[in-house]
């Protein structure tokens, strides 16, 4: 497609000299070449193609970087990226040093706070515009919350706050899902308009003056009466009472009247915070998207014409893996209830609902309840699973320890994308779920090595009614392209011996038991034969497996997918301070790193960090070369 008006606008700047009869094509220009780019690199394509017209309007008519844009998640902003000065980058998203698939400040001044997890924008917003003030600066503070985020108790926390400080905050709802009053059409619009000028603040303002000097009974009716009035009219009672100046709802997709009543905001100075509310469509533009259940949320390359994925895997995901079994669960438990936030597709619950709809419930973007409801479940014999992913779990853990682990309530906890993520990158990691949950008493943590361990976990965690559970597995699809029947239930704190060996022993917690194996292979190959064990339970931790590792070999070696303080930290605590033998075996645990993990393919991010095959074999290599004398005559010693 040629792009005769996109292919002059580099920066904001260039947008603001564009006529506004010409914005239109602009936003056609603008989704087309979104579509092209995310149909190359992969990513967030529905929530983007539904904001593009917003996008102009807000760098059109705000003086952006000086005034600040704070997209709420970020899933939204590759059009933003697009028009402020990344253009040519644009093709480099997701991959190996190039731009972040959400919002990152140091990647550029035009994103003043970064965002990937939901409802954090008017917290953050709310905090920039109490600095703006502080120091005298009245540059605009714009947050754009999508409908799900307000889902989130912190977009609640955040909005009443505001209110009550009544700061000029800017709040503008992408709303793609809700279905708050009718939003389209010539009287909708109009409303809007008259409620954002000039003309109707100030009567407003009259009303509210010529209200202060009648008796206290008629000025209260007279001021609920005007609020009422346009509550009603439009929908916005709700943000009225939070302390906003509610507008709304207006065409998110009709730029020239997007335009206009961002202009009347800009230039009138409203006393309090204001609430835009804009009616968008995720997918806007392009058939295939719109069409989709999931709208396009997170997909990878695809054919444009089409809409299909490109290579897609035909393995069986974990998290299918998981929907299916505990769905086929649930067919001879009545007990079993499923609970996720926002993501049923996501960690495969769709499967799931379909077949239980009645005891599957998605309770959005709200975490901390999904965990306390779940307790709540538990406290009645149900069985809840509450199915999250390991970063997003985060955001509960006061709710699983003071709710959950405190009553000893057995709530079991499927932990989707555990590990790293590849291209979604650091906020999306599940790096620290091992770490957080294993310093709560009463707690069970199991991590598969594939996906029939993880059918043997669920199936486990089914049977555990004294205390909670978890069971992390990755994101993506595993290695196993068969399943096998051996669904038996697993002995609580057992692990398991894979392969015998000698000198060295490698302990391994999760999905990185290919790698390890992979490894073994090439150390056999210089005749060195190291034991391989899965774990299983990162806790409890089976000791008499430590023991007889410890008692025959040389060389220790853990591995795990996760962060420091996790299943290797408690190995070490078991030799140093519970073993009652002392032992000489030399013991190395292999751990995330002490930094955040860019973002690149999820191949490229665990051999960046020593996880991969050829590292695990060479750290085992060193280890004889380090102890052996003569390595040569080691090799010709094992051959004879």
């Amino acid at each position: 497609m040629e792009y005769t008006l996109l292919d002059k606008i580099n920066f904001p700047s260039d947008l603001r000299s564009i006529k506004k009869n010409d914005l239109k094509k602009v936003s056609d220009e603008l989704r087309q070449k979104t579509i092209e780019t995310v149909s190359k690199t992969g990513g967030h394509l529905g929530a983007g193609l539904g904001v593009v017209e917003l996008t102009i309007a807000l760098h059109y008519v705000f003086n952006t970087p000086r005034d600040k844009l704070i997209w709420d998640v970020g899933h939204q902003a590759y059009p933003h990226k697009i028009i402020t000065g990344r253009k040519k980058k644009i093709e480099t998203l997701r991959k190996k040093n190039g731009l972040y698939g959400f919002v990152k400040r140091k990647e550029s001044e035009y994103d003043p706070f970064g965002t990937a997890h939901s409802s954090t924008a008017v917290s953050a917003g709310l905090g920039i515009k109490i600095a703006k003030d502080i120091n005298k600066d009245n540059a605009n503070v714009v947050c754009v919350v999508g409908d799900g985020a307000l889902s989130a108790g912190l977009a609640y926390e955040g909005l009443n706050n505001a209110g009550a400080l009544k700061k000029r905050l800017i709040v503008i709802l992408n709303d793609n899902k809700m279905s708050i009053d009718k939003p389209v059409g010539a009287m909708s619009t109009y409303l809007t308009r008259l409620l954002s000028s000039k003309s109707y603040s100030s009567l407003r303002n009259l009303i509210k003056k010529f209200s202060t000097v009648l008796p206290n009974n008629i000025s209260k009716t007279l001021y609920r009466t005007e609020e009422f009035s346009k509550g009603l009219l439009s929908g916005g009672t709700l943000f009225e009472e939070l302390g906003f100046y509610y507008l709304g709802p207006i065409d998110g997709h009709n730029v020239n009247e997007l335009v206009s009543v961002l202009e009347n905001i800009r230039d009138n100075k409203f006393n309090k915070p204001i609430f835009l509310h804009c009616i968008t469509k995720k997918g806007k533009g392009y058939e295939p998207a719109e069409k989709s259940n999931d709208k396009f949320h997170g997909v990878n390359k695809f054919n444009i014409e089409t809409g299909q994925t490109i290579d897609q895997s035909n393995k069986k995901s974990y998290s299918k893996v998981f929907g299916e079994t505990l769905s086929k669960a649930a067919e001879t438990d009545e007990k079993i209830i499923a609970i996720t936030a926002a993501m049923m597709s996501g960690t495969g619950l769709d499967i799931f609902n379909l077949k239980h709809p009645n005891k599957f419930f998605d309770v959005g973007i709200a975490e901390q309840h999904a965990v306390t409801m779940a307790a709540g479940l538990a406290t009645e014999g149900f069985k809840p699973f509450v199915a999250i992913y390991s970063t997003f779990l985060q955001r509960a853990y006061d709710q699983v320890v003071h709710d959950v682990a405190l009553q000893k309530l057995p709530v079991r906890f499927a932990i989707d994308r555990a590990g790293l993520v590849g291209s979604d990158g650091p906020t999306h990691a599940g790096s620290y779920d091992i770490t957080y949950l294993s310093t709560l008493p009463n707690f069970i943590i199991m991590a598969p090595s594939n996906q029939n361990e993880l059918i043997r976990m669920i199936n486990t965690s089914v049977l555990i009614d004294d205390r909670p559970s978890a069971f992390r597995y990755p994101r993506g699809a595993g290695e196993i392209d068969n399943m096998d029947s051996n669904y038996d239930i697993l002995e609580i704190g057992k692990g398991t011996i894979i392969k015998e060996g000698n000198d060295v022993a490698i302990l391994n917690l999760g999905t990185r038991m290919q790698s390890c194996e992979e490894a073994i292979k090439l150390l056999n190959s210089h005749n060195i034969y190291p034991t391989l064990a899965d774990a299983r339970f990162a806790k409890p931790i089976d000791k008499n497996l430590l023991d007889r590792l410890l008692d025959n070999h040389k060389f220790l070696i853990t591995i795990e997918e996760g962060s420091s303080g996790g299943f290797g930290s408690s190995v070490l605590n078991y030799i140093h301070n519970e073993r009652r033998k002392s032992t000489l075996t030399k013991v190395n645990n292999i751990y995330f790193p002490d930094r955040f993990i860019d973002h690149q393919s999820s191949e490229d991010q665990y051999k960046e960090i020593g996880m991969d095959a050829d590292s695990i074999a060479n750290k085992i290599t060193k280890f004889y070369q380090d102890n052996v004398i003569d390595f040569e005559t080691y090799n010709k010693n094992i051959k004879n």
